[in-house]
């Protein structure tokens, strides 16, 4: 029984084939970290804490991809991918640059697609064009880095914008064949429980098709690091957790599809939460939860199942 959309069933069911991910770090910085809205980013923010070791700038965008696919192939025996631009804003530069990277990529045997992670206010009508012309040959989409929808938090976590800005990014993207997703993360000091699962319902209501959703996670070299060690806050605890992303997909639409339930940092950087499992236990822990607790997506939303 299909308790929760997930990617890989969901891509399957679109696309005919299991499509892979492979990772590319074409070089980008940040608004937050260059100086243009900050300089010391999201109070987070560690990319070493989801970037594979495998995913270095100092090679080019396509001999990146093809070494993700050739370890991918070895190891799943897959035959399509998505070049997924991952590291810092991905649409952080002029818009004939973007035009270069993407193509580069999309060039290489097999790509059929790209997954572009970047920041809302780093996109505009021109590169959304140029997006859209790509996505009328192949799949694109653009993961918008929201994290949260409240003002306060925001600005708690040193973002750079407001929920405004989402949403007009949202409103520039929708209906141009562009794929849309959006990340949260749960548990900041900022928020109550139950303002953090009020999120699942506001952004059911957005033209979002994809949705990323993890615990905070306190790493090493990063402000909120020190904001921890210096006055210690509450993170998530295991079990807490999966009856909270138990709950968020309740109450999350149905015709979302989640590309993500948790995050897993680098146990060298990784100071809080420390659960000890591996991904495979999570995903199976977070199955148990929903079916102990007869829980599908969109039930508590009062919106039609995912069985329909």
């Amino acid at each position: 029984m299909q308790r929760y959309n997930s990617f890989g069933p969901y891509m399957r069911q679109i696309l005919g084939t299991t499509v892979y991910k492979v990772n590319v770090d074409a070089g980008f910085t940040c608004p937050n970290r260059d100086g243009t809205v900050g300089v010391s980013g999201c109070i987070y923010c560690n990319n070493d804490s989801f970037r594979p070791s495998s995913c270095k700038s100092s090679l080019s965008v396509s001999e990146q991809v093809r070494n993700g696919i050739s370890h991918t192939k070895r190891r799943f025996k897959a035959v399509k991918f998505l070049a997924y631009f991952q590291p810092y804003t991905n649409t952080y530069a002029p818009v004939e640059v973007l035009e270069g990277l993407y193509k580069e990529a999309l060039s290489v045997p097999d790509v059929i697609g790209l997954a572009i992670g970047t920041r809302p206010d780093t996109v505009d009508k021109t590169k959304i064009e140029m997006l859209q012309a790509l996505a009328s040959k192949y799949f694109i989409l653009v993961e918008y880095g929201l994290q949260s929808i409240y003002d306060k938090t925001l600005e708690f976590i040193n973002r750079g914008h407001d929920y405004g800005t989402f949403l007009r990014a949202l409103e520039m993207t929708r209906n141009r064949g562009i794929h849309i997703g959006a990340h949260l993360i749960a548990g900041f000091p900022t928020e109550t429980r139950e303002a953090t699962m009020a999120m699942a319902e506001a952004v059911s209501h957005l033209p979002i098709e994809f949705l990323k959703v993890h615990q905070l996670q306190v790493v090493r070299d990063t402000p909120l690091a020190t904001l921890y060690r210096e006055n210690p806050f509450h993170v998530f605890g295991y079990q807490e957790y999966l009856d909270f992303i138990a709950e968020f997909i309740a109450r999350t639409s149905p015709h979302i599809v989640f590309q993500r339930l948790f995050a897993t940092a680098p146990d060298n950087i990784l100071i809080a939460p420390e659960w000890g499992r591996s991904r495979h236990q999570i995903l199976a822990d977070i199955e148990k939860k929903l079916v102990a607790k007869d829980i599908v997506q969109g039930r508590k939303a009062g919106l039609q199942s995912v069985h329909g």
